[in-house]
């Protein structure tokens, strides 16, 4: 099989879209976090502990929506706290965020070993299963790649359309987007820059929590161990990428999601002759690039990471 065949089937842009849709949650969630001016880089922590969240609660009897939400309740907790140390208490966002990380990777763990100390594999639960959406799902091509797909995916592509729709056709959208600008200006608008900031990475966070049950829900029926596999990190750099637009960050997550994928089926097609390990690259140095072309005309919020004290100007 030869590349453009690989490109051409519907196999190949099923598997972007499932790829694509934890990165579209993370990358959401980073982006409405970074419109408010607060970095947010405990996203790798804050996925891993949405993601055994969300599975624990299903494992012990909750339904799959139930889990997604308690997932997502795990991951606004983490904000709440990333939230007062970085906005109120004014604490650098690049160390609370990297502490974040390791706090909420290790409490996930931690909580999975207490919770099932002697369990030699890590127990299966019955994920969301693929649904195809009636007339949709029938469009030749493109039908059978994106409708035919769990709630999840469909949700983050709803998700993709609030969160630009609240973004820049509401007065909530507008205040979010002027404490990332100009937070003393907004200020004098009468907003409150510290619940306006914590709220969204709170918002935020929740979403970033829903892409790491993604993984133990829809993609997998189980919590592994190192699951998350630098996928925060990769949204962070979808959020420069997207210039902080979110149907721009859809883009850059579909693509990304396209490069692992392409590179799993040409591993396949070439067999033992490359080193895997040039193919597992080659997702990270497609980004790269990618990221290199887009962030030069990136306009970034004037006021991200630069702390805000109440009546300074």
């Amino acid at each position: 099989m030869d590349v453009i065949e690989i490109l051409l089937t519907v196999s190949f842009w099923a598997a972007a879209t499932r790829i694509a849709t934890p990165l579209i949650f993370g990358t959401l969630g980073e982006l409405i976090c970074e419109r408010a001016g607060v970095l947010n880089l405990g996203i790798e922590g804050i996925m891993t502990a949405g993601a055994m969240a969300g599975w624990m609660a299903v494992y012990q009897g909750a339904d799959l929506w139930s889990g997604v939400l308690f997932a997502a309740a795990v991951g606004m907790i983490f904000g709440l706290i990333h939230g007062i140390f970085t906005v109120p208490l004014g604490l650098s966002q690049h160390v609370t965020g990297l502490g974040l990380t390791l706090l909420a990777t290790s409490l996930a763990y931690f909580t999975y070993r207490m919770i099932l100390p002697d369990v030699p594999s890590p127990p299966r639960i019955e994920p969301f299963q693929p649904f195809a959406i009636p007339l949709l799902s029938e469009i030749p091509f493109i039908g059978p790649a994106l409708f035919k797909q769990t709630a999840l995916t469909y949700l983050a592509f709803v998700s993709v359309v609030v969160v630009s729709l609240v973004l820049y056709k509401t007065p909530l959208g507008l205040a979010l987007r002027a404490v990332g600008e100009n937070p003393a200006a907004a200020e004098a608008q009468g907003i409150d820059v510290y619940v306006m900031r914590i709220g969204a990475v709170m918002v935020g966070s929740g979403f970033m929590a829903i892409g790491g049950a993604f993984l133990t829900m829809s993609a997998f029926n189980a919590f592994f161990f190192e699951m998350i596999a630098g996928r925060g990190w990769i949204c962070i750099a979808l959020v420069v990428f997207a210039s902080w637009r979110p149907g721009k960050a859809l883009l850059g997550a579909v693509l990304f999601g396209a490069f692992d994928a392409f590179q799993v089926r040409l591993q396949q097609a070439l067999g033992g002759d490359v080193p895997y390990q040039i193919f597992l690259m080659l997702p990270y140095v497609f980004s790269i690039l990618a990221l290199i072309v887009m962030s030069r005309r990136a306009a970034y919020p004037k006021a991200l990471m630069v702390p805000y004290r109440k009546g300074e100007r």
